[in-house]
């Protein structure tokens, strides 16, 4: 008889340091085939003689905190259709695992608690999770196995999930039944600009992280960097080692979380830093072209707003952008009305507009953009979306909040980034495409949701003491704790 495996999960990165409220609209909800077809390597061998069984699966793009009364109503129906799915050996936990909901807390422990108890104390979880997430003790109690990725940029995102699938039914069929976890968090909680495993000391310690899960008596090991931009107590690194051989997932578990603490001076930010107004005199001054600046503050996919307009403020200053002596590119703005103004005045035609600073208003209220209807176009992702030309400088307007991460999101407007002088976009680390088109780039420290300076962004439902909150903190215990089986 065929195993069968239930599928669900609510992923979304959400900051509490934003003012946006993540609706149902912000979630993309899969149910039936639609959600099974999210998974390509269920078509694989190994995947064979298993009927896997869709429940409901809702992603977002980072943002705010998620209204309450969205969560409740996503998670009270994969808690029903539990209930009505009949007899289940094994269940695919697919979530992020920096979910926060408007005045709750730990809502991933929440909802993994709910799904245990619906399942019953007998059907296997494998929960996959960003590596951006946290792990409470309530969510890795209520879990058999869990994973993440071991990617910053996450370019193992579903080999991620394809590992987290792939142990839960070769568990199910040795019958061996719930491993040992050994977990312990450690308390230190950075940017994930910071923490890129593309860099020391990151790349090695998740070199060693695919070392240990290869280990016999080992199933699996994870490291979470945690999520720097909510503020609750479960926010900092973390450390889980599955396997049968519980003296040694406890040594390796030890082991890492040493590692992570051990390194805590040594992360570093992936690129230099420096002010928006250094990084663009930097870049101007530069024979490097394209050249790349990341506006921190308010990246996407990350939880920002997506509409602070601080950075486009400050752009509009810049004499050699707005004189058209140098181009530059923004990504981008999120405010419909602005956008709706472009279409009714239409490509080629002058535009007024105030672009945005409504929804995250903080660092700049809205600010006044004059000049040319440059292109206009409809993306799947970004609804209408505007680009207006100011001299040098072209500013992209989108209705819907938009990551601008491939080179074909800016082909799409009619621009061309390798032909481009500056190239500012909200995001923190670059992914690969612009990474790979970038001559240079630097990280600016700009204002928004995602504030790279964690210092200003005043954290207090955290867990003190903590780094880098508190650098002189005295040596913690990371003595791990075995987990019991969850029930």
């Amino acid at each position: 008889m065929n195993l069968r495996i239930g599928i669900a999960g609510i992923a979304i990165e959400s900051s509490t340091f934003s003012p946006h409220r993540a609706g149902l609209a912000d979630f993309d909800v899969r149910r039936g085939e639609d959600l099974l077809r999210r998974y390509d390597f269920l078509g694989k061998e190994w995947a064979q003689g298993v009927d896997w069984v869709p429940l409901l699966h809702a992603r977002s793009l980072p943002g705010g905190a998620v209204l309450p009364e969205v969560y409740d109503d996503l998670s009270a129906e994969i808690i029903d259709k539990i209930g009505s799915a009949g007899e289940l050996d094994g269940f695919f936990f697919d979530i992020h695992g920096a979910m926060s909901v408007v005045g709750r807390q730990d809502a991933e422990g929440d909802l993994s608690t709910r799904v245990r108890a619906a399942l019953g104390p007998d059907v296997l979880v494998s929960t996959s999770m960003d590596l951006h997430g946290n792990v409470s003790r309530e969510l890795g109690t209520a879990v058999d196995l869990i994973t993440c990725y071991r990617m910053a940029p996450h370019e193992d995102a579903m080999e991620s999930r394809e590992r987290a699938a792939r142990n839960l039914v070769e568990r199910l069929r040795s019958g061996l039944g719930k491993p040992g976890k050994a977990w312990i968090q450690v308390p230190v909680l950075l940017p994930g600009e910071k923490t890129s495993t593309r860099l020391e000391p990151a790349k090695s310690i998740y070199r060693r992280v695919a070392e240990i899960a290869d280990e016999p008596g080992v199933l699996d090991a994870a490291v979470w960097v945690g999520y720097a931009w909510a503020d609750e107590p479960r926010c900092r690194a973390a450390v889980v080692v599955t396997g049968d051989d519980q003296q040694l997932i406890t040594e390796r578990a030890a082991e890492l979380a040493q590692a992570y603490w051990g390194a805590r001076d040594d992360f570093a930010f992936v690129a230099p830093t420096g002010t928006l107004e250094e990084c663009v005199a930097a870049g101007l001054a530069s024979t490097s072209r394209p050249f790349l600046i990341s506006d921190s503050g308010d990246n996407p996919t990350a939880g920002g707003a997506g509409d602070v307009s601080w950075t486009l403020g400050q752009l509009l200053t810049v004499d050699e952008l707005t004189s058209g002596n140098a181009t530059a590119i923004h990504a981008s703005i999120t405010d419909p009305d602005a956008v709706a103004a472009c279409v009714a005045a239409g490509v080629g035609n002058p535009v007024q507009v105030s672009a945005g600073g409504k929804v995250d208003s903080g660092p700049a209220g809205p600010v006044e953009l004059a000049g040319t209807v440059f292109s206009l176009s409809e993306d799947p992702v970004g609804g209408t979306v505007a680009v207006v030309k100011a001299g040098g400088l072209h500013s992209i307007l989108t209705s819907r909040r938009k990551p601008y991460h491939h080179i074909a999101d800016f082909t799409l407007l009619a621009l061309d980034p390798a032909a481009t002088d500056l190239v500012i976009v909200k995001i923190g680390y670059l992914e690969p495409e612009l990474y790979n088109l970038a001559k240079d780039w630097l990280l600016a420290l700009t204002p928004g949701g995602v504030d790279q300076d964690l210092l200003r962004l005043g954290h207090h439902g955290v867990l003190r003491p903590l780094f880098p909150f508190d650098p002189d903190m005295p040596t913690p215990n990371l003595t791990p704790e075995l987990l019991p089986p969850s029930q």
